[in-house]
């Protein structure tokens, strides 16, 4: 189905896109620092499944409509950028009674598993950026460019997957010393709920063309 050549051109096309920080590995290496490994090893797990949906989209056309239509752009691109304020500010919340109490209201794996892959869906770039990304990399002569576009999809899922997993593990690690500190976790998650009120105020503002 695919030249090897190719093949491995677009896998390693495919870490290196994952290694380079943005607000899906900033929100794992938050989530691993505040919650432990478990926590952002769920919020990779979100983040990839959410590949697999913007590579339905680009097979069925539905990034094509977000390219040609601004009024849906916009609109996902909002909804995306009111959502992770809202998270943000549910995050900064929930460190109230950590002052009190010295103890940080903790969100279960399965709620960030369900964030991440809401925040992934509902951004606009991601699904532009699979439309452009995948067709580059069809064989003509191979077989249906739907089912080679899965195949690629599936390919940089686990690549982002793999990264993720080691910034997961990574900042698991540098989490579980900090949080020895009672006083680190209230302050931490006002620092991981601010990234996120900024993710989504960048995404909000607008683009230079």
């Amino acid at each position: 189905m695919f030249d090897t050549t190719q093949l491995l051109m677009f896998i390693g096309a495919s870490l290196v896109l994952a290694i380079t920080p943005g607000p899906d590995v900033l929100y794992v290496l938050t989530r691993g620092i505040t919650q432990g490994r478990k926590a952002a090893l769920f919020a990779a797990c979100g983040f990839n499944i959410g590949v697999i949906a913007h590579t339905l989209f680009a097979v069925v056309g539905l990034s094509a409509i977000l390219r040609t239509s601004a009024v849906a752009y916009q609109c996902v691109k909002y909804a995306g950028a009111a959502y992770l304020i809202y998270i943000g500010i549910q995050t900064i919340r929930s460190r109230k009674g950590a002052d009190a109490e010295q103890k940080v209201d903790v969100i279960s794996p399965k709620a960030i598993f369900k964030q991440t892959i809401i925040a992934n869906i509902l951004n606009p770039k991601v699904a532009l950026f699979f439309l452009a990304f995948l067709p580059q990399f069809v064989t003509p002569t191979g077989a249906s460019p739907e089912l080679q576009m899965l195949v690629l999809g599936g390919l940089f899922m686990a690549s982002g997957f793999a990264v993720f997993s080691m910034v997961a593990l990574f900042s698991g690690l540098i989490g579980d010393k900090l949080r020895s500190n009672p006083r680190f976790e209230p302050r931490m998650k006002t620092a991981a709920g601010s990234v996120l009120v900024l993710l989504g105020l960048s995404l909000a503002l607008p683009e230079n063309n």
